[in-house]
């Protein structure tokens, strides 16, 4: 009786050593700070884009790129006097071919990564995918936009980590970490921390990533556009990578 619990219980610790992940914080420059820097009607914009596989790995924890996604991380300093949005459908990451790639939506990006056979291989076979994405989608969440207000970027990317964890890394947990109401907190999650229709404040500095195609396997540019909500002028800022 004793091998026979042995046996079961030891592939189930490993399987749970599987599915743990560690945060990773990604720091960020004052947007005047980075070389690419524009500053139009008073945004100042800097940013760097992680299209290689190790620099986009160390940043996130695991293999992004290898999950289909390129992040670009982006800086913004507001002092137009105006709120301002991002406008993604008008935003473009430009690569050495000069081949324009549209953003990825948030919420495509959390399901690019549930998807990938990069988190069945951080994972290990017989793991739920369902479990690590509560734990690796909440993090990506919690550093994919931080509107510095009095609070830390980092300290959003642990909520944002912590939430998913609670929910996913579960022993054998593939019925829990892919229940519908676990499904609907990460598409809530994505809702409230993603870039997409978010106002930034004047005179507040906001810093976030744009997730783009891992299809472009450079990025040597970023057309971006950005609205005026007051105004509704809309102004179009292009950075070198």
């Amino acid at each position: 009786m004793r091998r026979i619990i042995a046996v079961i219980i030891l592939p189930l610790f490993f399987l749970s050593g599987c599915t743990a992940y560690k945060t990773q914080f990604v720091g960020f420059r004052p947007a005047e700070a980075y070389p690419n820097k524009q500053v139009v009607a008073g945004v100042t914009i800097g940013g760097e884009a992680y299209a290689e596989k190790d620099a986009a790995e160390k940043a996130f924890g695991f293999d992004i790129k290898g999950a289909g996604l390129l992040p670009v991380q982006l800086v913004l300093d507001n002092k137009s006097g105006n709120n301002l949005e991002l406008v993604p459908a008008q935003t473009f990451l430009v690569d050495s071919d000069n081949r324009y790639w549209n953003t990825i939506p948030t919420n495509t990006a959390v399901d690019r990564v549930e998807q990938s056979t990069q988190m069945a291989a951080f994972l290990g076979q017989g793991a739920g995918k369902g479990a690590v994405l509560g734990v690796v989608g909440g993090t990506i969440l919690g550093a994919a936009i931080g509107i510095v207000s009095g609070h830390s970027v980092g300290e959003a990317a642990l909520k944002g980590g912590a939430a998913g964890a609670a929910g996913g890394a579960i022993i054998g947990g593939v019925k829990e970490g892919t229940s519908p109401e676990r499904e609907y907190r990460i598409t809530d999650d994505i809702r409230n921390k993603g870039l997409e229709g978010k106002v930034i404040p004047d005179e507040y500095i906001a810093n976030g990533f744009l997730f783009f195609p891992a299809e472009a396997t450079s990025a040597k540019g970023l057309r971006l556009q950005f609205r005026e909500k007051e105004t509704g002028k809309v102004r179009m800022i292009e950075l070198k990578f």
